[in-house]
């Protein structure tokens, strides 16, 4: 018996290895045209509400704060601090981590929270009642952001839940990032963030003036 469940559990990885292999092939070629730096983790925290990852390449390397990171199945967070030779970065297991995801199938959105507890799930809160999600269904980053494209893997519908506001949804999103035994990740640059950060301010700096 004991043998049949070590046989199991060896297949469960190795199919497990594989999906995230081919998840991480899908979101580099969703990334191609985008600058990428590869990076290994050095140091984690997974066990805290507040957790962290530091990577082994910093400002010498190339990495600013607000790039984005993946590895390991999916998306797994944003630089958030960089010194000469390492960076930190703030995890979607962070609680202070909002990014703005959708449903592949239907395109509908909401923000990608997490509240604690298990690093394998998210909450994905904000979505209208009538986005018709299923449990399944791929969560993808919708592009609504400086900082990711539209399109990368974030991980599955698990549970469907009524907000207590009674007009969305709250899904339960099994992550694809195995935060557990994150090794290799990307770190990559979207060359256009200036350009859409500069039209921002330029439009709330014109809104400002006609409210005066």
């Amino acid at each position: 018996v004991l043998q049949m469940q070590v046989s199991q559990l060896r297949e469960q990885l190795k199919d497990a290895t594989a999906k995230h292999g081919i998840n991480d092939r899908h979101i580099l070629d969703s990334l191609n045209g985008f600058k990428i730096y590869n990076a290994k983790v050095v140091s984690a925290s997974i066990v805290k509400n507040e957790n962290y990852i530091v990577i082994d390449k910093g400002e010498a390397e190339g990495i600013k704060p607000e790039m984005g990171v993946v590895g390991g199945g999916g998306v797994v967070g944003i630089v958030s601090m960089v010194n000469r030779h390492h960076s930190m970065v703030l995890p979607i297991i962070n609680r202070n981590s909002r990014i703005s995801c959708r449903i592949r199938r239907t395109g509908y959105y909401g923000s990608l929270t997490w509240n604690g507890g298990s690093i394998y799930y998210a909450n994905l809160i904000g979505v209208p009642q009538y986005a018709r999600a299923k449990q399944g269904d791929a969560i993808e980053t919708s592009g609504y952001s400086t900082v990711f494209p539209p399109g990368l893997f974030v991980g599955k519908v698990r549970a469907i839940k009524d907000a207590p506001d009674g007009l969305s949804q709250q899904l339960v999103v099994n992550l694809g990032t195995n935060f557990g035994n994150l090794r290799d990740v990307s770190v990559f640059e979207n060359l256009h963030r200036h350009e859409i950060m500069e039209l921002i301010e330029k439009s709330d700096s014109t809104i400002a003036k006609s409210n005066n």
